[in-house]
């Protein structure tokens, strides 16, 4: 039997020696520019002041789409900024997200998959295919690392006016950090639990005599694992250079690059027997067995139940060119190209059921105990999940901002045209070797699997977009504005897959098994959508604000996935209806301490229509419907100048109004969506130098969805978990920060997969000690 003696892994650099180097770097760059005037020119010394940001001041959004400060502005908006990021330690989106109430990954995936990458979940739905980077869509499974932002913006509600296609909840902008004309340069090596090791660098540059031209580099390297967790691994490396021309001038040219390179291993969770809501199944073949398996222990969180051969390669490459020329004062001209790509290849090999068929057969995925005394000899089965998939995205994106007046209405006006390409290719894999089983309660992680190669069942999905929006503030008076928008999406769909005869394939009639045959040829979906938003606000003073918004946006078939399906029951049949969503607000925003402090208040209603109802007659048709109703709080700003607060708070009551019920507890319920979510993070300096902290974050229980899957969990249950950290300046180059996470050691489960076999342990007490430098 053949083996896998070694897979793809960046050969170039490795994770120690990439340390060297931005450590070597970090001692290099400020005699680099102690030296800058060697050679004959001695440059005089240029004192910039500025007053110093925290983090917290309430923010603008990047996207010229909003065209208003967060105060006027009619929804409800969380802003993270670089400062927060750093002093919570944050290093993904995920986890720049996790102080965002009600947002996170509470989805462990499908059978024997596992979500990959920022698996998000958001106001009750999927968020994952709307998240972005400077407003174009990232795509592809990828673990987002946030060395290169300067910003996370999480705008809830329909963002279809502002992005196009997106989900229900609204969608999570990324905004990467650019040159800018004052030289600095700082970075961290950090250590900490899991075998955690870091390092990242931020050198900025202005190069003389280039008429307003800067340079700047963002580097990191991370080897690491996950406190608490045996076997899984997070390592990787990135490098984003970018440059700027005409800098303080009217014309201004931006060109950003980014390569990141990611050797992980995935996590595929932990078997969930004897965890709260474990049970026996209730059918034949567990007859004479309940008794020591509704009583059997939990096996321990830290458990690896994958092999030697799991891996999850990523490889992100994006190029950004920006063009921005200030036409007058009131009017600016932005043009951005891009163009992206995402390889991943993915293999994991995950626990996968407890294996009995409804009349007690017993299944190739079944749960062995052949010793019903000694659980040592327990086994489960594995099944393998792969994945050899690339993203690409090639757009051009024009947008005109301008303010002007009719009578004694001002207009805050930003129209724009967005052309673009994406595309998705999978390359099917498989194997003819058996999968060997994995205890249950002591695993051998060593074992490898045999060898996997493409069997060509592949697809290719591609969506062409052609896109016209334009964004209106009319400011009837200072008291009164509406905010309207509308956006036309042209789109086309194309997709195209293979499969393999026999098994779940297609039927192959005279062909033998084995075969490559077409399983969906020449699918097509083409459409324009509109989605549009309105809004009215009200100023009872210069420094509040109250309104109502209305938003609707649409979700084409193929439009989370580039999948096209001919299945009646799919909502990716082209024949299929998009998907809509319709968003109600109403709140009010007030700013607060001389507008350091953010405040706000929201009720919301979304309602999902046109989602797929199978009838008792066998018909299909799509009446279903969900909704999400909810209020939520916030407030971030500076309340002293030594005490910052970042705090929010949301309560969500879900319903699928009509069709199947989608929780595997028979409730109405959505899924996946705590009821309940809070989250505190305030840091104060009770010294000069010295910064204290923490936060809080609580999630309340969740129900998982249903596949037939009997005697697991259906639900989760509740949690806190707080978080410390504190800091202090050794000089004004160098500070040390030491961040604690689960400081009480809370055992919670984060994540539960549809069918309930596996979840996902939060993050074990860990600490993290970095030190932060700059120059």
């Amino acid at each position: 039997m053949a083996y896998i003696t070694g897979r793809k892994h960046a050969a170039a650099i490795s994770g120690s020696t990439t340390i060297g180097l931005l450590a070597g770097l970090a001692l290099a760059a400020p005699v680099q520019a102690q030296q800058a005037g060697a050679g004959g020119r001695t440059f005089p010394e240029v004192k910039v002041q500025a007053a110093s940001e925290t983090g917290y001041e309430p923010a603008q959004l990047s996207s010229p789409k909003f065209t208003q400060p967060l105060v006027d502005t009619t929804q409800t908006i969380s802003v993270i900024k670089e400062g927060v990021l750093k002093e919570q330690g944050a290093t993904t989106l995920t986890e720049a997200l996790r102080n965002v109430p009600g947002v996170g990954t509470f989805y462990g995936g499908e059978n024997g998959n596992t979500a990959t990458g920022d698996a998000v979940y958001m106001r009750g739905f999927d968020t994952s295919s709307s998240i972005f980077a400077d407003g174009v869509r990232d795509l592809g499974s990828i673990s987002r690392d946030v060395f290169n932002t300067e910003q996370v913006e999480v705008t809830k509600g329909p963002a279809g006016t502002d992005y196009g296609r997106s989900a229900p909840s609204g969608s999570i902008n990324m905004v990467t950090k650019q040159p800018n004309l004052v030289d600095s340069f700082s970075g961290s090596l950090g250590l900490g639990s899991g075998s955690y090791k870091r390092s990242t660098i931020d050198w900025n540059k202005s190069l003389a005599g280039m008429g307003g031209a800067a340079f700047r580099l963002n580097a990191m390297v991370q080897d690491a694992g996950v406190a608490g967790r045996d076997g899984i691994k997070n390592d990787r490396w990135g490098l984003a250079p970018s440059f700027a021309f005409g800098l303080n001038t009217a014309t201004r040219v931006y060109l950003d690059l980014l390569h990141v390179k990611q050797s992980n291993v995935p996590d595929g969770g932990v078997f969930t027997i004897g965890m709260p809501g474990y049970s026996s199944p209730d059918n034949p073949g567990y007859a004479g067995r309940r008794g020591f398996l509704d009583t059997a222990e939990r096996v321990n969180s830290k458990n690896f139940y994958g092999t030697s051969s799991d891996h999850d390669d990523v490889t992100a490459d994006m190029v950004t060119v920006r063009v921005e020329h200030d036409i007058s004062s009131a009017t600016r001209l932005r043009n951005t190209t891009r163009w992206g790509q995402t390889k991943q290849d993915y293999l994991l090999t995950a626990i996968m059921g407890q294996g009995y068929s409804a009349t007690g057969t017993l299944g190739t995925n079944a749960l062995l105990t052949p010793d019903p005394a000694d659980p040592s000899t327990w086994t489960i089965a594995r099944l393998v999940n792969t994945k050899d998939q690339v993203n690409r995205i090639l757009t051009n994106q024009t947008n005109l901002t301008t303010s002007f007046t009719t009578g004694s209405i001002r207009h805050d006006l930003s129209t724009g045209l967005e052309l673009t390409r994406e595309e998705q290719t999978n390359r099917g894999m498989a194997t003819t070797g058996t999968v060997p089983t994995v205890g249950v309660y002591n695993q051998d992680s060593s074992v490898a699997l045999p060898a996997y190669a493409h069997n060509g069942a592949d697809s290719k999905g591609t969506t062409s977009t052609i896109a016209l929006y334009a964004f209106d503030t009319l400011k009837l008076s200072e008291q009164w504005q509406v905010n309207a928008g509308l956006r036309a999406d042209h789109y086309k769909t194309k997709y195209d897959a293979l499969a393999v005869c026999g098994g779940r394939g297609p039927a192959c009639g005279s062909n033998p098994t084995g075969t490559v045959l077409p399983s969906a040829s020449g699918l097509e979906a083409s459409d324009t959508i509109l989605s549009y938003k309105l809004g009215l606000l009200y100023k009872p003073a210069p420094n509040g604000s109250i309104y109502a918004n209305y938003a609707i946006s649409q979700q084409p078939p193929g439009g989370s996935n580039f999948t096209l399906s001919a299945a009646a029951n799919n909502a990716n049949n082209p024949d299929m209806s998009p998907q809509k969503a319709k968003t109600l607000e109403a709140g009010t925003k007030w700013e607060l301490l001389d507008k350091r402090v953010l405040v706000s208040g929201a009720l919301f209603r979304t309602e999902v229509t046109n989602e797929i109802v199978s009838n008792p007659d066998g018909t299909v048709d799509q009446t279903g419907k969900k909704t999400v109703r909810g209020l939520e709080l916030g407030m971030t700003g500076q309340i002293t100048p030594n005490w910052g607060v970042m705090a929010g708070y949301t309560i969500q009551n879900t319903r699928v109004a009509k069709g199947a019920n989608l929780a595997a507890d028979d409730s109405d319920g959505l899924t996946y969506t705590p009821r309940n979510a809070a989250s505190l993070w305030t840091t104060y300096q009770p010294i000069p130098g010295l910064t204290i902290g923490g936060g809080a974050r609580y999630s309340g229980g969740l129900k998982r969805g249903t596949d037939g899957a009997v005697g697991t969990p259906n639900f989760t249950e509740s949690y806190w978990v707080f978080d410390a950290v504190a800091s202090y300046r050794v000089n004004k180059n160098v500070d040390l920060q030491l961040n604690i996470y689960n400081l009480f050691d809370k055992d919670y489960v984060a994540a539960i997969n549809k069918s309930g076999y596996r979840y996902f342990p939060g993050i074990a007490r860990s600490a993290r000690l970095t030190a932060n430098f700059k120059f």
